[in-house]
């Protein structure tokens, strides 16, 4: 059951009496990081759990306040300007999770749970918390720094389709590196990260199978990396964990794409899937001029009467944090100057610094509203 109240009234303070405290150190970045990053999820459990209309959630500003070993507590605040008749003051959520939080690792398999709880309710794919394993037919680089695993994948699910999907970009697999690290490496090397995200390039099914492509860019000596480059033909690979990329809000209106090498397998299968019949602006942040060359080859679907735009970015060093972010938008400023467009939507995906700052800096020049701007955060410069 889902509880509400109002955040001003005595009785919220006696209804987080009712919930066990968490004295967890590390709980407040943990906050702080799902209001960052996760805000359309925040959304999704109110629209799912609460009777909150979409006028009201679009209305107003939603933050994760508190959480308890039993719920989450999700605050509610209408602005002045869009103020209903129901909703005329802040209000407060409780939304149960499906078992207490006793250790902080609890966290995340709840907040899984109830993520795919409100995906479920609302009709949305979600994610999976399941094992898949490919076999590797093969690996070459595509351009100077990013390298091509085919992969043969499982054919089909206990639903008879496909096991992997054709026609989504961003579709991300949480591969298990130690899988191959331990049968591939003889010394004392210690493993620094078991695990990595890698979207699909693409998929597609075949005669004998389902096919698919993963494209991996090599940024120095890295645990992804060294992963990709040990693997030979024959091997298998396993994923534990898989994941839906956010693009819906894209089918309509002018659109700005933004990548970096990590997600720019994501933005080639967006191109090639493209219905949106105006083409979007896309720019493309790399470090080396050659790895531009990515997207020479992409064919955007005929539905639109001009092909996409492409806006090179090259930095000549590794691309993360705010400067990166200030450099991206003082090129975009340029460009709208010289070529005025009303931007409607946006997606990108980068580093976690230069995400943060330019979500803000996107905010300021186009004033979107924040769910049709979507900036991820696909990687982490440690």
């Amino acid at each position: 059951m889902t509880h509400s109240v109002s955040s001003v009234n005595h009785a919220s303070y006696d209804q987080t009496n009712l919930y066990t405290p968490l004295r967890f150190p590390e709980l407040a970045s943990a906050i702080a990081h799902i209001n960052e990053e996760h805000y359309d999820e925040l959304l999704g459990f109110l629209t799912a759990f609460t009777a909150l209309s979409s006028e009201d959630i679009g209305g107003a500003t939603v933050q994760l306040v508190a959480i308890y070993a039993e719920v989450i507590v999700l605050q509610v605040q209408p602005t002045d300007a869009k103020k209903t008749s129901t909703q005329s003051s802040d209000q407060t959520f409780f939304i149960p999770f499906t078992a207490p939080i006793t250790q902080f690792s609890d966290l995340n398999t709840q907040y899984i749970l109830l993520k795919q709880k409100a995906d479920k309710k609302l009709g949305k794919k979600t994610i999976k918390l399941t094992t898949k394993t490919f076999v590797v037919q093969d690996s070459y680089k595509v351009s100077q720094n990013m390298l091509r695993l085919e992969l043969i994948g499982p054919t089909m699910n206990v639903s008879h389709k496909s096991a992997i999907p054709v026609d989504e970009a961003g579709y991300a697999y949480l591969f298990d590196l130690a899988h191959n690290f331990t049968s591939t490496k003889s010394d004392d090397t210690t493993l620094t990260r078991a695990h990595c995200y890698y979207t699909l390039r693409k998929a597609w099914q075949t005669s004998d199978g389902v096919r698919a492509w993963v494209d991996v860019f090599l940024h120095g000596d890295t645990p992804g990396g060294d992963w990709a480059r040990s693997l030979q033909s024959g091997d298998t690979v396993i994923s534990k964990r898989e994941f839906p990329e956010k693009t819906a809000h894209l089918q309509d209106g002018q659109a700005l794409l933004i990548a970096d090498e990590t997600s720019m397998p994501t933005v080639a299968r967006l191109l090639e899937l493209w219905e949106n019949p105006i083409a979007p602006l896309v720019v493309c942040v790399t470090q080396e001029a050659a790895d531009q060359a990515y997207f020479d080859e992409i064919e955007m679907m005929a539905r639109t009467d001009t092909a996409f735009t492409l806006l090179p970015v090259v930095t000549g060093q590794v691309n993360s944090g705010k400067a990166l972010a200030t450099l991206i938008d003082d090129i975009l400023g340029k460009y709208l100057t010289m070529h005025p467009l009303q931007i409607d939507k946006v997606w990108g995906a980068m580093e976690a610094g230069t995400a943060k700052a330019l979500r803000g800096l996107i905010q300021q020049r186009l004033g979107l509203e924040r769910s049709d701007s979507v900036i991820k955060v696909y990687w982490r410069h440690d």
